[in-house]
């Protein structure tokens, strides 16, 4: 019944990025099985990445069931369109549930997207892996879908206004060979692999995106090691603690408020 609201969303999709001109580069697609669950873990540089990521699972005839924060759920518009398509909502504070809906997905032979970053990376680099991803391929018996997304910071990123007009920005995803996991394998030797995998699959994507900044102004989407003006990893942590202690400020306010 999903695909009830799903295929007509990516329809829609489809006809938004064509108004956009946006110019996508697909590359790996034969990686995606065509039956059977997987996790396909994407890296995060930008809001729209789970509706890029998933056009790479079109051509094998599958849909992605991305897990998204609850805050997503909850809007009054995109909430009801994320339930109609199956996403899974993850709470911060109530994870289990989140973990639970995942792995009765991926037993049920779906395609399970996740951002192990958890969230958006301002330096535009790989941060810091969380373990989720790797349990539940570990414990649902099925391989991992290393896949990177490029470009999409340049739309809709974190402390960056929208560029949702005719950008004509290109798009690169690229999804790697899949890579096995069993519960009694070395959970960190199979992270460190996964890591690599997907640091080689986005430093392909970089060097051949086809765009580059056009000025020093325009560079801040090219990560520091590139030559750009992002934030370094450091600075980005820096700012992600910032946000995370505020976020803490705001639910203590919420809850005196009670």
């Amino acid at each position: 019944m999903a695909e009830l609201v799903y295929r007509p969303v990516i329809g829609l999709a489809r006809a938004v990025f064509a108004a956009q001109g946006l110019r996508f580069t697909i590359e790996g697609t034969e990686n995606v099985p065509r039956e059977g669950g997987a996790v396909m873990v994407v890296n995060h540089i930008g809001y729209l990445d789970f509706t890029y990521a998933g056009l790479a699972a079109l051509p094998s005839g599958r849909l992605v069931r991305f897990m998204a924060k609850q805050e997503v759920f909850d809007h009054r518009v995109s909430g009801p369109l994320m339930r109609g398509m199956h996403h899974i909502p993850v709470d911060r504070e109530a994870g289990s549930t989140s973990y639970r809906l995942a792995l009765a997905a991926l037993k049920a032979g779906e395609i399970v997207g996740v951002f192990p970053e958890a969230t958006i990376s301002r330096s535009f680099e790989l941060k810091e892996f969380k373990p989720g991803a790797l349990r539940l391929a570990a414990a649902a018996r099925v391989p991992v879908l290393p896949t990177v997304v490029w470009g999409s910071q340049r739309i809709w990123t974190k402390g960056r206004p929208k560029r949702m007009g005719r950008t004509r920005t290109p798009i690169t995803v690229r999804v790697g060979e899949p890579l096995s996991v069993a519960p009694r394998d070395d959970q960190a030797a199979v992270a460190a692999t996964l890591r690599a995998r997907m640091t080689e699959l986005l430093h392909a994507a970089q060097e051949r995106y086809p765009d580059r900044p056009g000025s020093e102004a325009d560079s801040w989407w090219q990560p520091v090691r590139l030559g750009g003006t992002a934030p370094t990893p450091e600075e980005a942590a820096r700012l992600d603690e910032q946000d995370r202690a505020a976020r803490v400020l705001r639910r203590a306010e919420r809850e005196r408020k009670r």
